[in-house]
């Protein structure tokens, strides 16, 4: 077989599963992984796809349509779990926090510590009503208009987070990247969560594997403004490594 017959068909593969590795690729055509490697790296550099740790993904358009409710809020995928375990750390007693409504940020739920005392910012009625059954939690939830796929973020919402203060800001997007930094698919929600990042002391991005390399349509906030970058073992290394040259401290999960 020659190697653009492989790679047409490994995009075939791509666009049906959504999700491709290299180990798999190489059993199913009988090539060395190094073979495979050096056609997703040809291939991402044609633009046909994004190179991951452990294999590919489809390129991502700068903007994505909200996902439905049952797929957004559920029990999160094994890197996003990975992910929110090690966020949980970063949570002291007295702490304020900030929690969105992103799909990172409900499997955050399950982990929040329960031998603390703490509150938390929130601008999701989803979070606030999951929330409101943690004894050890003071929640207030963000005013303004209410919008469900991306929470409360209009200039209502904007101006009352400015008021605040907080200690931790646990802010998400659909992309981060050494030269866009973190960005979302729409100005109202960058705009609010710039609005978060100027009034938190500690700001930590929650970016899986998918979301490292990735840029959508409106920056949130440039890379180095932020002080944290937590994502997952699959997360392309040479995308961190541009992300590290900036100065910013990453933690990656490890694969359970």
């Amino acid at each position: 077989m020659f190697a653009e017959e492989r790679r047409e068909m490994i995009l075939a593969q791509l666009k049906s599963k959504g999700r491709i590795l290299a180990k798999d690729l190489a059993k199913e055509f009988g090539t060395s992984i190094d073979t495979i490697r050096r056609d997703l790296t040809a291939m991402e550099e044609r633009g046909l796809l994004k190179r991951t740790h452990g294999g590919a993904i489809p390129l991502s358009k700068v903007r994505r349509f909200p996902i439905d409710e049952k797929l957004r809020y559920g029990e999160g995928t094994e890197h996003q779990n990975a992910v929110a375990k090690l966020a949980v750390r970063y949570i002291e007693q007295g702490d304020t926090i900030f929690i969105g409504g992103a799909s990172i940020h409900y499997v955050l739920l399950k982990y929040l510590p329960l031998d603390k005392d703490y509150t938390v910012i929130t601008n999701s009625l989803i979070i606030a009503e999951k929330l409101k059954l943690l004894n050890n939690v003071e929640t207030y939830i963000v005013c303004g208009k209410i919008k469900d796929e991306e929470g409360i973020i209009d200039a209502l919402a904007t101006e009352f987070i400015r008021t605040l203060r907080i200690d931790v800001a646990f802010l998400t997007g659909g992309g981060f990247s050494a030269r866009h930094g973190l960005s979302s698919s729409t100005p109202e929600g960058s705009a609010f969560q710039r609005a978060v990042a100027e009034v938190s002391r500690k700001k930590i991005c929650l970016a899986n594997f998918d979301k490292i390399g990735t840029e959508f349509f409106s920056r949130t906030l440039e890379a180095k403004e932020l002080d944290l970058l937590i994502t997952d073992w699959e997360a392309p290394d040479k995308e961190i490594e541009e992300i590290k040259k900036l100065g910013i401290k990453v933690i990656i999960a490890k694969e359970e």
